[in-house]
Formats: structure tokens, sequence, C-alpha cells
């Protein structure tokens, strides 16, 4: 019985099923029904606590979890600096023009003190998140969401990290489940460029 578990876990594993099946639509299938499933998650939990553990960065941060999961950009060190990165320029933006306790622009219109913190906060979270060496692409979207204003209270920011976190955790058990060598932390090595030396010699 424990070998009929056994081979029907490995025929559900990612690299199985990209050996013996067409690699699109495994891998659109995949990338389908992890993404139901995590933001499912995250929305259901937004609903049981009325609290925003759900926003829309959090949409292209689930895709690159399941569509590219090995990439650095992937990765749980750049997904959590990442999205820390853009949460603070976004409220630094905030503070510096003085829009703390400005409502949203979607409501209140888009002023020229909007203006400077759409643009401050993604040029802050850019620069960072390079001078870190931890580029998440998703932050960009998260920096916006604070600095026009949808989500602004401290409180709030809070519950934004705690959902990154918590997907994060969900990407990591979902893709080792699956038998992709998902990293605990760190993104995985990039292999070194043996042209490198040659062109020093």
């Amino acid at each position: 019985m424990s070998d009929i578990v056994r081979g029907l876990f490995l025929r559900t594993r990612l690299p199985w099923l990209l050996e013996h099946h067409a690699r699109i639509p495994v891998l659109a299938l995949f990338s389908f029904v992890n993404g139901c499933i995590s933001i499912g998650i995250m929305a259901a939990l937004a609903v049981v606590t009325h609290s925003p553990f759900i926003f829309p960065s959090l949409g292209p941060t689930a895709f690159l979890f399941f569509y590219t999961p090995t990439a650095p950009s992937a990765s749980p060190r750049n997904t959590v600096i990442g999205h820390a990165i853009g949460v603070t320029a976004g409220y630094f933006s905030l503070v510096v023009t003085g829009l703390t306790m400005a409502g949203p622009a979607l409501a209140v219109g888009v002023t020229w003190p909007r203006v400077i913190a759409a643009a401050l906060s993604l040029g802050l979270a850019s620069g960072l998140m390079v001078l870190l060496k931890s580029p998440h692409p998703p932050a960009g979207a998260t920096t916006l969401i604070i600095s026009l204003g949808i989500l602004t209270k401290p409180w709030q920011l809070l519950l934004l990290m705690a959902a990154v976190i918590l997907l994060t955790i969900q990407a990591f058990v979902i893709n080792r489940l699956a038998g992709i060598p998902y990293p605990l932390w760190n993104p995985p090595a990039e292999p070194a460029d043996p042209s490198a030396n040659k062109r020093k010699s």
C-alpha cells in the first residue's frame, strides 16, 4: 500500500509530469491550480478577518512563485525584502509630501503632491532593491498602492507584510511538495560563467 501511495505522490510532482507530458500545458495547469489556491486562501483570510490580506501586488508575486519559482526574484529573500522596501518607500513618500491623512487618489483625484509621492516612492523602491540586491518587480506595485493612498495606515502596512510572508510560506510548501527545489531564503547561486575567465586571460 505504501508503494502505491508513494507512486501516486511521485506522479503528481512537477518534474515527473514535465518528463511525461507536454511542457506548456503542465506549467499552465500548475500555475492555474496554485495561483487559485494561494490567492484564494489569502482572499478567504481577508473575508474572515475583515482585514486587507489581499491586494493587487500579491497577484504578480504569486505568478512568479509558481511560474519561475527558482528565479532569484521569486526567492523568499527577494520577495520579503522587496515588498518591505516598497512599503517603506511608499510610506516615506507620504510623509515627505504630507499625504499620510489624505484620501486615496482614486477617490479624491491626483494632485501635484500625489504625483511627487508616486514618483518618489517608485524611484526609491527601485534604487533600494538594486542597491540591496533584492529585486522583486511586484514590489513596485506595492509602493504605488501606498503612495497613491490605497493602504496608508500603519496597521494596514503591517498586515500587508504579514500577507506577503504567508504567501511566501505557501509557495515554499507547495513548490517543495511538487518536487521543485524552492529555496528556504536566499536565491539559488548562479552558475559561474566560464567565459569570464577566458576574457580576463
